[in-house]
């Protein structure tokens, strides 16, 4: 197990894999999800040097103390220790939600260390239907008592958006992120990252996004979209491609948010961003 130590003092987790000379490659996950997030990608990703972490108050990392800590510009300042930490003068990026929101604030704040940036399901307007949704559930420990129950609920939740997807994901998934314990389940997280998203949005409207987007201009870059996703819409992906025309763009049958990156056309975008470098 790896981890290192931030400006601020957190010890934060993360785990690498692949080939150690390969391309660097730095995955980021969502908002509540961490490093395993990306265990279906990592079979396919061999001759990377894979680097994923678990953001603060996520997985194996530190609880900030404080909560308002957990913010994108605070976790992509992580990343860029992380980077100095491993003495990587640049990566390439695949971020999946809030993992991307990263990436592209690091486009912003610190575009020469990014040699590529692919975005999972994730773009720079949230539609408000999947707020609400995320909202329902962050911070909040399941109902269900076991992990057979809540693969139950969540493939009653999910199944409509992911109609090709078995029984045994769904369980893998609520076995990789939540802890059973004698007291039902518990999150592999910090349920202060729900006090830390009603401070943000009690500090006012969302600022606009597409600057951070359009940060990405002139790299090598690629987003993934489920085509029944409520986070990523159908009007901001093709507003991105209209937008940013060189960007390479994928949209996958039977998936909403997030696909899980081991899907064929998934790994096609994939490859092809990170091969055009």
């Amino acid at each position: 197990m790896s981890h290192f130590t931030t400006s601020d003092g957190l010890s934060l987790f993360y785990h690498e894999s692949g080939n150690p000379t390969g391309r660097p490659l730095i995955c980021l996950a969502g908002l509540t999800r961490e490093s395993r997030d990306f265990r279906y990608f990592l079979p396919h990703a061999r001759q990377y040097r894979v680097i994923a972490l678990d953001a603060r108050g996520r997985g194996e990392s530190d609880r900030d103390p404080e909560f308002s800590n957990y913010n994108v510009p605070r976790e992509a300042q992580d990343v860029l220790e992380l980077m100095d930490h491993l003495s990587l003068p640049k990566a390439a990026f695949l971020g999946t939600s809030r993992g991307g929101m990263v990436a592209m604030m690091l486009a912003a704040s610190a575009k020469s260390r990014l040699l590529a940036v692919i975005l999972n399901d994730v773009g720079p307007v949230i539609p408000t239907d999947g707020i609400d949704r995320i909202m329902q559930y962050v911070g909040r420990r399941p109902a269900a008592k076991t992990h057979a129950q809540a693969a139950e609920t969540l493939m009653a939740l999910m199944g409509p958006a992911f109609g090709d997807v078995p029984a045994q994901r769904w369980r893998e998934e609520v076995e990789t992120f939540y802890d059973a314990s004698d007291d039902g389940l518990q999150l592999r997280y910090d349920p202060q990252l729900r006090d830390a998203l009603l401070a943000q949005a009690d500090a006012g409207p969302v600022p606009d996004l597409w600057p951070l987007f359009m940060a990405l201009e002139g790299l090598p870059c690629g987003v993934i979209r489920g085509v029944n996703s409520d986070v990523l819409s159908q009007e901001t992906y093709q507003e991105m491609q209209e937008r940013l025309p060189t960007i390479q763009a994928m949209e996958l049958a039977n998936r909403g948010h997030v696909p899980f990156l081991d899907e064929p056309q998934s790994l096609s975008l994939i490859h092809s961003v990170l091969e055009s470098l």
